[in-house]
């Protein structure tokens, strides 16, 4: 397996995982929207992305937001979408786009690594269990403003 970060000319097969991975959330098919979504990202630094081939094959990607946790007064990354093809599952492409997340945390100075994953996706809360994370406890509430 090869991880690395993807670019521009990786645009094309990130796009079709990331617009499956939307549409396991419910989301309509918009892989053209998810190339340029994705590669506005990219070109604009805002976020960072590594995808996981197989063989050659694009198999997964992880993708990472920077944020500050002001309370703490820290650097943070938000893991904020995790996707493997169901094709490339149970091999340990998740687990290892996990590991590659966390050394980018590591490499660009975060104090932590934060994400959220629906209430009944267990395979992938189990996953991060295993991987040392822990879940939150601290009695917030999430909400959210459509705009």
């Amino acid at each position: 397996m090869h991880l690395y970060p993807a670019t521009e000319a990786d645009l094309p097969e990130l796009a079709r995982l990331f617009d499956a991975y939307r549409q396991f959330y419910d989301c309509p098919p918009d892989e053209a929207g998810a190339g340029t979504f994705l590669a506005e990202r990219l070109a604009r630094g805002e976020s960072r992305v590594f995808l996981a081939r197989r063989e050659g094959v694009a198999a997964g990607f992880v993708q990472l937001y920077p944020s500050f946790c002001s309370v703490e007064m820290v650097k943070i990354l938000i893991l904020y979408d995790l996707y493997v093809a169901a094709e490339h599952r149970g091999q340990g492409v998740a687990e290892a786009l996990m590991h590659r997340a966390t050394d980018c945390a590591r490499e660009v100075g975060a104090a932590r690594l934060d994400l959220l994953t629906a209430i009944d996706n267990h395979g992938a809360q189990r996953l991060y269990e295993k991987l040392g994370y822990r879940r939150s406890n601290q009695g917030f509430v999430s909400y959210s403003l459509t705009l």
